[in-house]
């Protein structure tokens, strides 16, 4: 999934993409470099950001999925706003990506559901960006965001939205540390265990930024796609549905590497040992 975001205040690429021109440029780009979904959002949602009117993100995402409805892929709108997603689906998209779950409006939901073909994707989330990190207060980070997480699963299913048009995705950086994000990592694979897809957003994220610091300076975010890479090779093997990402070559490449070790067979025997007690036979599953 391709980051498309046409704001000027975005953690990443705030203001690259903000023209009309510029932005469905970068989206033919992306679709060239392999991106399978292109995910359009006009209000940034790092920490600390202010939020746009109503109209400043109709008139920042409405034109852009317009042009770039005939591109070939699914496009997605990134927002949390109901009358952004009715007016943005009319305009082509065929997914909603909120971040907050329906949580920051209550509209959110039915609007949705009234649009039978529409994917939801349903993200962790606790507050917005001005007041997220004061949020990061966990008994326990993975049990914690799982049962939030399906309490908003639980949500959509009640408003009318098909399972089968779900997709879930645990919150990276939203109202979480450094290391709550990497213990939520550790157990990545556990989302995939509810019935749904699974979308994960880790692009250029603080947490490897932080990881990567030089003189306990995080790395700066355009340095960070390599350590992205590593985390959309681990998303591949686990069978995560969509990686979110500001930058699509190489994060397909990672994929497609995963995908050529998943379809080789082998014909070695099963591993055992021999009779030193050295392991012998097949490799290790690279799915595994």
């Amino acid at each position: 999934m391709g980051i498309l975001n046409v704001t000027p205040d975005s953690f990443s690429d705030g203001g690259r993409w903000a023209s009309p021109t510029r932005a469905v440029e970068h989206a033919r780009a992306m679709v060239d470099d392999g991106a399978d979904l292109i995910d359009v959002g006009g209000e940034s949602t790092r920490p600390g950001s202010t939020r746009p009117s109503v109209d400043e993100e109709l008139h920042r995402v409405v034109p852009v999925v317009e042009a770039i409805a005939g591109l070939g892929v699914p496009i997605s709108v990134d927002t949390m706003r109901a009358e952004v997603a009715r007016v943005a689906i009319g305009a082509g998209a065929s997914i909603v990506n909120d971040v907050s779950g329906g949580l920051a409006d209550d509209s959110m939901l039915a609007t949705v559901a009234a649009h039978a073909d529409v994917d939801y994707v349903a993200m962790h989330w606790r507050a917005h960006g001005s007041v997220m990190n004061a949020e990061a207060h966990y008994d326990d980070v993975v049990a914690d965001v799982t049962r939030e997480l399906l309490q908003r699963r639980d949500a959509a299913l009640a408003a009318g939205i098909a399972a089968d048009r779900l997709v879930l995705d645990p919150g990276y950086g939203f109202s979480k540390t450094g290391e709550q994000n990497w213990q939520l990592f550790a157990d990545n694979g556990s989302f995939l265990q509810h019935g749904h897809r699974v979308l994960v957003g880790v692009s250029r994220k603080r947490f490897l930024g932080e990881l990567l610091a030089a003189d306990g300076v995080p790395r700066p975010a355009e340095r960070r796609d390599a350590a992205t890479q590593a985390l959309t090779t681990l998303c591949a093997l686990q069978g995560v549905w969509a990686v979110r990402t500001h930058e699509v070559r190489g994060q397909r490449d990672a994929v497609e590497v995963v995908a050529r070790l998943r379809s080789t067979s082998t014909t070695r025997p099963a591993r055992g040992t021999d009779d030193s007690g050295s392991l012998t036979g097949a490799a290790p599953d690279p799915g595994r």
